[in-house]
């Protein structure tokens, strides 16, 4: 996103751009790929530019203090990181990492918590090894946009003392606008556009070998992990209102 371009005409072109995506590959497990790479690419170009300037984070890959923050993601985000862990599972098994477990036993615990909630709770995601991320290179939206520039006051913030550790804005607006463009896409297409606890999605998506597949021809088989306050009706409204803005 440009210095001359502004966020309601970078959300439209972002959002025509991830249907033309959907066009291309309609009703092909594929699609969840090429859209999750859209949207990572999409970030990463644009944050960039708008946080030209700025001071350096903190954030560098190898911390994971925020991991114990509740983590939503959109489901195209969910199957890719399903897809993930299946195809690595017996990798991981070797290493002692016993993912499905792991995702399952997060899902019973914190799966339905609130943000606040989660944050109290102080439970890792289940895809974190030591201080790092076992999928980092296809995180979620959600983990790309959180960077902070001081890694002591975040570490202090997830702890739950009363610190404002500063975030980068640039890197919550563009994760916004792009996670927004991507879920209008979704909802002209006819699929589930929602957004979703990470842990209960994933539960969901690796218990029922056939979920992408129900995704793709428009049904929600990650419906019991959506989260409760995300508004569908409400964020439709804002979405239809963006467009045409």
């Amino acid at each position: 996103m440009s210095a001359d371009i502004s966020p309601s005409a970078f959300f439209k072109a972002a959002s025509h751009a991830f249907s033309e995506t959907i066009g291309s590959r309609p009703a092909r497990p594929e699609l969840v790929a090429l859209l999750c790479a859209q949207a990572f690419d999409s970030f990463t170009q644009n944050v960039a530019l708008q946080a030209t300037g700025a001071p350096a984070l903190a954030c560098q890959g190898e911390c994971a203090a925020c991991c114990r923050l509740r983590v939503v993601a959109t489901a195209p985000e969910i199957f890719l990181l399903a897809r993930f862990i299946s195809v690595n599972a017996a990798a991981f098994r070797e290493r002692g990492i016993m993912l499905r477990k792991r995702i399952a036993a997060a899902d019973q615990a914190v799966g339905g918590l609130s943000e606040q909630q989660r944050l109290t709770a102080q439970h890792a995601c289940p895809l974190i090894e030591g201080e790092l991320c076992l999928a980092y290179k296809i995180r979620p939206l959600a983990c790309r946009g959180h960077a902070a520039f001081d890694k002591a006051l975040c570490l202090a913030a997830v702890r739950g003392e009363a610190v404002e550790a500063p975030i980068s804005t640039p890197h919550l607006v563009v994760r916004s606008l792009v996670q927004n463009a991507m879920m209008a896409a979704l909802r002209r297409a006819g699929l589930a556009w929602g957004l979703y606890e990470v842990n209960r999605a994933l539960n969901c998506a690796l218990s029922a070998p056939n979920a992408l597949e129900q995704w793709i021809s428009g049904e929600d088989p990650l419906t019991n992990a959506r989260i409760p306050d995300f508004d569908l009706i409400e964020a439709a409204a804002i979405l239809d209102a963006a467009a045409t803005a």
